[in-house]
C-alpha cells in the first residue's frame, strides 16, 4: 500500500511539471521558439551537463557568483537579469524540468514553443493602439495593468504616468529594437512585472501594437516629457496665483460693499449719534 502512494505521488509530480514550466519558466524561456529574457531550452541538455543545470536552476546566483564563466555569459545576453530560483525548487523538480526539455527538444514544435513575434510593417493604425493600450484606454485581454500605471512617456500629461518603473520613452532604442523589445513584452523579468503579467501575458497583437508606439516615441527625447512636465506645473502656479488674485479682488469689493454704507452712515450721523447710543 505504502508503495503504490509513493509511486501515485511520484507520478503526480511528473505529470504537474509541464504546469510548473508553463506558470513559472515560459515567461523568459521557450522551448524551440528563439529567446525572450532568458535562452531559448531547447536541446540545452546538449550545451550544459545534467548536473550543472540542476545546481543553476537550485540557485542561479549561486552559479554566477561563483564566476562560471557560461553562467556570465547568460546574465550578459540577459541584459543584466539574474535568473530568480523559482517557486518551490527542489533537486527533484530541477532534473523533472530537464526531463521535459529533453523531451519536448525532440518534438518537431514544443508546446513552449512561446508566442511568436511579429515582423509586420508597423502602421498608423498599429502605434495609435499601442498608445491607448499604454494609458489603458484600451483594455489588455488578458486582464494586465496599463503601462501608465507605472510608467511615463514623453507625450503623456505631465501628471499622467506612473513614476514606479521608468520613462518608457526611449525603450526602443534602449533594448536595441524590435525584437528584445518585443521578447521583453512578451515575458517581462523584473520583480515588479514578473507576478503581473505571469499569468496574465500580453497577446502577440498587444506586444506588436505597443512595440509600434515605442518605435515612434525613440524619434523623442525624454528631455520631452520633462518639459511637458515643467511647463504644466508653472502653468498651474500661474493659473492659481490668477485665482487668488481675482478672489482677493472680489473679496476686497465685496467687504467695502458691505462697510462703505455703515461708514457712510456713521459720518452722516455725526458723533452725537454715536453717543445717544451709548448712553
Amino acid at each position: 500500500m505504502l508503495l503504490v502512494l509513493v509511486a501515485g505521488t511520484s507520478s503526480v509530480r511528473a505529470q504537474d511539471t509541464p504546469d510548473y514550466y508553463r506558470q513559472n519558466c515560459l515567461n523568459c524561456h521557450t522551448i524551440g521558439g528563439g529567446r525572450l529574457t532568458g535562452p531559448d531550452l531547447k536541446d540545452v541538455t546538449k550545451r550544459r551537463d545534467t548536473e550543472w543545470l540542476i545546481n543553476f536552476l537550485q540557485n542561479p546566483k549561486s552559479v554566477v557568483d561563483s564566476g562560471d564563466p557560461y553562467a556570465a555569459k547568460l546574465v550578459e545576453e540577459s541584459r543584466g537579469v539574474v535568473m530568480p530560483i523559482a517557486p518551490g525548487m527542489t533537486r527533484y523538480r530541477a532534473e523533472q524540468l530537464i526531463r521535459l526539455i529533453e523531451a519536448e527538444s525532440k518534438l518537431e514544435k514544443s508546446q513552449f514553443q512561446g508566442v511568436k513575434i511579429s515582423n509586420r510593417p508597423f502602421t498608423d493604425a498599429d502605434r495609435k493602439n499601442g498608445e491607448a493600450i499604454f494609458v489603458g484606454i484600451r483594455r489588455l485581454k488578458n486582464g494586465g495593468t496599463a503601462c501608465s500605471a507605472c510608467h511615463s512617456i514623453y507625450n503623456l500629461p505631465a501628471l499622467g504616468g506612473g513614476r514606479l518603473g521608468p520613462d518608457l520613452t526611449r525603450v526602443y532604442e534602449r533594448l536595441k529594437g524590435r525584437q528584445a523589445l518585443s521578447a521583453w513584452l512578451m515575458a517581462p523579468a523584473t520583480e515588479t512585472m514578473q507576478p503581473i503579467f505571469r499569468n496574465r501575458p500580453l497577446e502577440a497583437e498587444e506586444i506588436h501594437a505597443l512595440a509600434a508606439y515605442f518605435e515612434e516615441a525613440a524619434r523623442h527625447s525624454e528631455s520631452d516629457a520633462s518639459t511637458a512636465r515643467i511647463t504644466f506645473l508653472l502653468t498651474g502656479l500661474a493659473i492659481a496665483t490668477g485665482v487668488i488674485f481675482v478672489f482677493d479682488a472680489v473679496w476686497k469689493e465685496r467687504f467695502r460693499g458691505v462697510r462703505r454704507p455703515l461708514v457712510e452712515d456713521s459720518v452722516s450721523r455725526g458723533p452725537d449719534s454715536h453717543r445717544e447710543k451709548t448712553s
